[in-house]
């Protein structure tokens, strides 16, 4: 990559983007947890959180980072811009760590690193795209069977997801959510890369809004980020953000990659090495999505088990009763040990004619 002026502005921009929206989680969650206190939590289908100044200000900075990220993809190559988005779960998770104080389990640390790691892979060899001239050109992409077959099917998944599995598996099963937003998230990036060409062609004097295609890109970009919006509050508000992002990041970038495939056809210009690079990443974030999964709930239980084993430790040991005396005739003397204070003594006095009796000796004298 050339060191210019532009790629300089893109990186500055990038940074910046995975900064605020990595923050934007954590001052989402704070807001959602806030607004479940006085009323009906955004995970069992309440929306008083939007009467909590906590969480727009979490949402403003999540459209502050979407916004530098959108800018960031005008002046630099997508090949430097994608992987930078996942420097937003490594401020994700440190700040849900200090702020939020949601343990993430070392296997689950490692699971984010195999998530970061094949999908940096899988960015960094993919082709970049060819520059188009006008939006009438993605608009023919976007109509062909290949794209218009994946559009189909990511749309009833969704419905599916949405009128099916939600109501059942929604506040067990963070897959649900996610999966919603990665879906709708790959069809949002390519409405969103239409109109970003159609705003930068328009500021090169060539107006592109005179198009109807614009217009139609422009709706599903609104349509698709509310829809994400809504279920991503969901996912945040019931489960563990320092979980969430690493796996709503792996699925977002994988059905976005699928996505460009398909519509741009970039293997098309890729050579077997190449293709199988990106497979091996594909793997490497299946790898990492289960550690993640496996280990979520591991640094809250090791929290609960210290905080167990200390309260164990601060118990005083019950008083232990040995048998001391080997014949029937010899009285049997119970003492007591593990106990600062000696409890009373017991002795048993048999005698032939006698019951067993039990007579209490406060000294050692009796």
């Amino acid at each position: 990559m050339g060191i210019s002026s532009d790629n300089v502005h893109g990186l500055v921009l990038a940074l910046s983007s995975s900064i605020f929206i990595g923050s934007s989680f954590i001052v989402k969650k704070k807001g959602l947890k806030k607004a479940g206190v006085n009323g009906v939590r955004a995970g069992s289908g309440g929306h008083s959180y939007l009467l909590e100044p906590m969480w727009w200000i979490g949402m403003v900075t999540m459209i502050v980072g979407e916004i530098a990220n959108f800018a960031a993809y005008a002046y630099a190559p997508a090949i430097l811009v994608t992987p930078l988005g996942a420097l937003s779960i490594i401020v994700s998770a440190v700040l849900a760590h200090f702020i939020l104080e949601e343990k993430l389990h070392i296997f689950g640390v490692l699971g984010c690193v195999l998530c970061v790691v094949g999908s940096t892979s899988i960015v960094l060899h993919a082709p970049q795209e060819k520059a188009m001239q006008s939006v009438k050109e993605v608009w023919h992409l976007a109509t062909e069977p290949g794209f218009i077959v994946y559009a189909c099917v990511v749309v009833i998944v969704v419905c599916v997801l949405i009128f099916l599995l939600v109501p059942k598996y929604g506040q067990k099963n963070m897959m649900v959510y996610i999966g919603i937003c990665s879906l709708m998230g790959s069809i949002t990036v390519m409405s969103v890369k239409a109109l970003g060409i159609a705003l930068k062609l328009t500021f090169s004097g060539s107006n592109q809004f005179i198009y109807f295609q614009t217009w139609f890109f422009t709706i599903v970009v609104v349509v698709s980020c509310l829809l994400q919006l809504n279920y991503l509050n969901k996912a945040l508000d019931t489960f563990n953000t320092a979980v969430i992002s690493p796996v709503y990041y792996v699925m977002f970038t994988t059905f976005t990659i699928i996505a460009s495939i398909i519509m741009f056809k970039d293997w098309d210009t890729q050579n077997a090495s190449q293709i199988v690079t990106e497979l091996c990443g594909f793997v490497t974030i299946l790898s990492g999505t289960f550690l993640l999964h496996k280990t979520k709930d591991m640094g809250d239980k090791a929290t609960e088990h210290t905080i167990f084993t200390n309260e164990l430790a601060s118990i005083e040991p019950a008083p232990v009763f040995t048998r001391q005396g080997s014949s029937s005739t010899e009285p049997t003397i119970f003492t007591s040990q593990g106990s600062s204070t000696e409890p009373p003594i017991y002795a048993n006095q048999r005698s032939s004619s006698d019951p067993a009796s039990y007579t209490h000796s406060a000294n050692d004298s009796r």
